[in-house]
């Protein structure tokens, strides 16, 4: 009996390992180092305790805008990819939808695009003079709507913001209809027999059904917001100024500059974020069977 229990362990033993050198460890000595002064222009690592971190959350800070940025972005793109994506979704699931598997392909195909290329071809088409977007806007004569897209203060953040939105929503689209094509057609059956119209259907039968498709949604979506960077590097690299920059932008920059110490420790904070905010995330969202 007890070898029966312990024979999984065998499987999974390899991976745990590996699991533990190459990622569980790693995290532990960069919290570590957050409590030090490490660089790279001494090879002498002194103690500083909580310093690194008082002087991301002091007054002020330009890490604080940092922060700021990195949790409205994720805010902003969890909340847009998830509301179009649903809409997209629930669009082409319905029967008088042609050549929805074509439609599907076309939204979803971003998703397979490195952010880096689109982020370059939408900093070529976004650009002020020469870009696609403004030319088009004055050929039609709405050249008043023609922006500084990637450098104006004002509209800087929200354009990264959409073009990150753009890419992301193909993929929790094709993540909504699998959980929309798993629903028992039963239920709109009955619904529809008792009179429910399609605003009915979504409220009672759909949108409590897909729960947990969304918890796990909002899940992914919350992490790679925190986490972003190529995106933002790729259109912005954090500018004009730090109005785009992100945490780990300043990562980045940090380890770029030689204050190691700061880039750790700027990590162990959004190291923290995700955990509190996954947690948190998955607690309030935990659905009772429906």
């Amino acid at each position: 009996m007890n070898r029966k229990k312990l024979y999984p362990w065998y499987f999974a033993s390899g991976a745990a390992l590996l699991f533990f050198l190459l990622c569980f460890l790693p995290g532990i000595i960069g919290i570590a180092y957050s409590f030090t002064d490490w660089n790279n222009f001494t090879n002498e690592i002194r103690f500083v305790g909580l310093d690194n971190y008082k002087r991301i959350f002091e007054g002020n800070s330009e890490y604080l805008l940092y922060i700021k940025n990195t949790l409205v972005f994720t805010v902003f793109t969890t909340i847009a990819k998830t509301v179009v994506g649903l809409a997209l979704a629930l669009l082409l699931t319905r029967p008088f939808i042609k050549m929805k598997n074509l439609q599907r392909m076309i939204i979803f195909s971003p998703q397979v695009m490195s952010y880096l290329v689109v982020g370059l071809v939408f900093k070529s088409m976004l650009h002020p003079t020469t870009g696609f977007l403004n030319n088009f806007l004055e050929d039609i004569g709405l050249g008043f709507l023609a922006k500084n897209w990637l450098t104006d203060l004002n509209i800087v953040f929200p354009t990264v913001m959409t073009v990150d939105t753009w890419k992301g929503m193909g993929y929790i689209m094709v993540v909504v209809i699998a959980g929309i094509m798993s629903i028992s057609p039963e239920y709109y059956e009955a619904a529809s027999i008792d009179g429910a119209n399609f605003f009915q259907q979504l409220k009672s039968i759909t949108i409590p059904l897909l729960k947990p498709v969304l918890v796990n949604a909002t899940v992914l979506n919350v992490t790679y917001g925190l986490r972003v960077f190529d995106m933002v590097y790729s259109l912005t690299n954090g500018g004009p100024g730090n109005a785009t920059g992100v945490i780990n932008t300043a990562v980045y920059k940090e380890f770029s500059k030689g204050d190691l110490a700061m880039g750790t420790t700027l990590s162990s904070v959004l190291f923290f974020v995700v955990l509190a905010l996954l947690y948190f995330i998955i607690k309030s969202m935990e659905d009772k069977e429906v």
